[in-house]
């Protein structure tokens, strides 16, 4: 790989960090519309999707798959259960766990969600091996930047 010279290295455009962190903006402000439709949040948006892979789990396991702490996690939880989409209760074996699981209602916004990521590969026109490819470079970007 080639080296950049030092003023070329601090230009903008060259900037991976710049890179991603525009295209998350443009992601957000993508999904902003789409989400507002169901009365959610990005955040909100990214629980459901975990608990409607797996309901029931502890906060620490959403924590962890979200990559969120749980200062982050807790008052959203809260937020989320307030609206009626989620209950958190102590878990029976170990009342240290709070497991966290969906409510009817965030069961049946399952369905109405299911239109959101048809729009979004439609917007980054981008053919679904190119989205899947991305979506696994970004991951293991991720995965060893957390090992840094």
């Amino acid at each position: 790989m080639p080296k950049l010279n030092a003023d070329s290295a601090l230009q903008l455009d060259h900037q991976l960090c710049f890179a991603l962190y525009s295209a998350s903006l443009a992601m957000t402000k993508l999904y902003t519309p789409l989400l507002s439709a169901l009365k959610l949040t990005y955040p909100q948006y990214l629980v459901l999707l975990v608990l409607w892979e797996q309901d029931g789990m502890s906060v620490t396991a959403l924590g962890e798959r979200l990559h969120l702490n749980s200062g982050t996690l807790t008052p959203l939880l809260k937020r989320m259960e307030a609206s009626g989409l989620l209950v958190r209760a102590r878990s029976q074996e170990d009342e240290r766990r709070v497991l966290v699981s969906l409510t009817a209602e965030g069961k049946k916004l399952k369905a109405r969600a299911a239109a959101i990521p048809p729009c979004v590969a439609e917007a980054t026109d981008c053919s679904l091996s190119e989205l899947m490819a991305l979506t696994h470079q970004l991951k293991a970007l991720r995965n060893r930047l957390n090992h840094f």
